[in-house]
């Protein structure tokens, strides 16, 4: 595997270009197997969760040219049980695809999505919506096995606000014949610009950005031309990294709306920042302090994806802060590798732990356990005086695109060393 090694304590000064949203391309890609008709999609981050879907879509017969984040799909040729095992396997997003094929197909039988290993997602949220729907739900236990004739708009209660279960059922409710109503939807911005890129091809959506998205069926949609929103996720990451090191940094390409909670929480903390229509400037503060807590919940509350990388300012705050994972378990274990640098965590049950500050961290070779962790190593390694390596660089790589490239261009000593 690639390893990172950082040399830490210089400030982050510059500009930097959002890349297009993973979250956001990931659904899109698999909506665009809902017609027959070729789709151009503008920002997509070159990144490996991309790479894989891509490879799950060619495996069904489309034909995909990518070039200079520009991707072009021909779906016209998809073809019934051709899905790739060891592609799904590899992220979780691979369930995306069963909304898309299911109005087409008739049909998808699949394996259990792979991905970070955040402990066990349920399928249940997902085959209720699509089972209200019409579904046949063959087989949920060893796979995924669903069938259906003719899909019905319904009016359907999520059980759980599930971004994934949400995108599947719009999806597959576009083409539905009749009205669909879905309740506890979820309303994160990758969620919304699926929804955008659907209207645009001739879906008819309302509710955007709301917990009840409302759908009525149309016979048939139409390829076109897409640009994916920026990533807010990335642009969150950034911003903290900034915060982190103290640096000047103008964060470019993004809808600064979409991370209400994270600018309340650096304002809690002692953050110094601008706002913009586009873009966040981020200024070297004076002195940090423990926020009460930072809990992770649905959008527009914290992100859990914001989590970690928070959690690792949080070491520079002066005072006891509390961590609160309320939605994954297993979230909090890059905490021993903070601990292992000379945080004081004190750890209260898998969910919940307390960071005491300021402490400093010291340089040592550390791991990443998933995506946003990997990126939150990424920034502690940045906040210490010494070289640091990180470990299992394939988890940024799925969700970063060119991570390391744009922190050089900020000024950050980072390179990519190849495997041995």
């Amino acid at each position: 595997m690639p390893k990172f090694i950082i040399e830490g304590g210089k400030p982050l000064n510059g500009e930097v270009l959002i890349s297009g949203s993973k979250n956001a391309a990931l659904p899109i890609l698999c909506a665009t197997m809902l017609t027959k008709g070729k789709s151009v999609l503008k920002n997509v981050p070159d990144i490996a969760d991309v790479r894989s879907m891509i490879s799950i879509i060619e495996a069904l017969g489309a034909k995909v040219e990518f070039e200079n984040n520009v991707l072009t799909i021909d779906p016209a040729t998809i073809k019934k049980n051709a899905l790739p095992d060891e592609q799904i396997k590899k992220m979780r997003a691979s369930i995306l695809i069963i909304g898309a094929l299911l109005p087409r197909l008739k049909e998808v039988k699949m394996p259990f999505p792979g991905g970070c290993v955040l402990g066990k997602r349920s399928v249940d949220t997902h085959t209720r919506g699509l089972k209200a729907l019409g579904c046949n739900i063959l087989d949920d236990k060893n796979g995924l096995h669903i069938k259906v004739g003719k899909l019905k708009g319904s009016k359907i209660i999520l059980p759980e606000l599930s971004v994934t279960a949400t995108e599947n059922v719009v999806m597959a409710a576009v083409l539905a014949e009749g009205d669909t109503e879905i309740r506890l939807a979820a309303a994160e911005p990758h969620v919304q610009d699926l929804c955008h890129f659907l209207k645009k091809m001739g879906a008819k959506i309302t509710g955007i950005g709301t917990n009840i998205i409302k759908i009525t069926g149309v016979k048939s949609l139409k390829g076109v031309t897409h640009t994916i929103t920026g990533d807010y996720l990335e642009a969150g990451t950034f911003a903290i990294a900034a915060v982190a090191t103290k640096g000047d940094v103008l964060i470019k390409g993004i809808n600064p709306d979409y991370l209400d909670s994270l600018w309340q929480k650096l304002l809690e903390i002692g953050a110094n920042f601008t706002l913009m229509k586009d873009s966040v400037h981020i200024q070297p503060h004076k002195q940090l302090t423990a926020v009460k807590m930072l809990r992770t919940a649905v959008y527009p509350s914290f992100a859990t994806d914001l989590q970690a990388p928070f959690a690792v300012l949080l070491t520079k705050a002066r005072g006891v802060s509390k961590v609160f994972e309320t939605l994954f378990e297993g979230r909090l274990s890059y905490l021993f590798e903070l601990e292992q640098m000379g945080a004081h965590v004190e750890y209260l049950n898998p969910h919940q732990a307390l960071i005491i500050g300021p402490t400093k961290l010291k340089a040592l070779p550390i791991s990443s356990c998933d995506i946003r962790a990997g990126a939150a190593m990424v920034i502690a390694a940045l906040m210490t005086d010494g070289v640091t390596e990180i470990l299992n660089i394939n988890y940024i790589d799925r969700g970063y695109e060119k991570l390391d490239e744009k922190l050089r261009s900020l000024g950050a000593v980072i390179k990519r060393q190849p495997p041995a």
